[in-house]
């Protein structure tokens, strides 16, 4: 095992991508990329078995994850069955165009996936960006506490990607890093 924790997301136009990339560089996490059918490969599988940690992500689509992730979650049924992610930690982020875009609902959605499993939910703990001063690059500029949750315009290119995100995103890695060490 490369890291004990694993990013496993579904990504649809890259920018969901973006952010685990960000969350897996804060955590020194691995990540594992749902594909476009909504599989993760049998060495995912056993990564995500291995590991003290697991954060989840998916773009949120018409008010929660993406068919591709729930298929993913769907077919956790198996490691339910055996009790093979109790008590790891876990954690969840997402990603649309709007600045709220029902994304609260995703993130539920993940939550749940990880009460399903028994898995003890690490949110953000980073205070909100709120203030008149506050600028759309600060970090935790949407204010979630639940999870990680960023916007990009529908028409922007993950090159253009808030930076203030993908910082939050990081920082959200660096406090899942920092609650493993914790717990051991």
């Amino acid at each position: 095992m490369t890291s004990p924790i694993s990013v496993v997301f579904h990504s649809g136009y890259g920018h969901t991508r973006e952010i685990a990339k960000a969350v897996a560089a804060g955590s020194g996490g691995v990540l594992l990329a749902i594909d476009e059918q909504g599989e993760l490969a049998p060495e995912g599988w056993a990564q995500l078995d291995a590991s003290r940690a697991i954060v989840f992500g998916s773009p949120t689509y018409m008010a929660n994850v993406s068919w591709q992730f729930k298929r993913f979650a769907d077919a956790s049924s198996a490691v339910w069955a055996r009790q093979g992610w109790k008590d790891k930690l876990a954690a969840g982020f997402t990603n649309s165009a709007g600045i709220n875009g029902d994304k609260l609902t995703t993130l539920y959605t993940l939550f749940s996936l990880s009460q399903q499993h028994g898995m003890l939910w690490a949110g953000t703990a980073m205070p909100p960006s709120n203030t008149k001063a506050a600028l759309r690059d600060d970090l935790n500029y949407l204010a979630s506490f639940a999870g990680l949750m960023t916007a990009t315009p529908s028409d922007a290119s993950t090159d253009e990607m808030v930076a203030g995100d993908l910082a939050t995103a990081r920082a959200f890695g660096e406090r899942i890093a920092q609650v493993v060490g914790r717990i051991g």
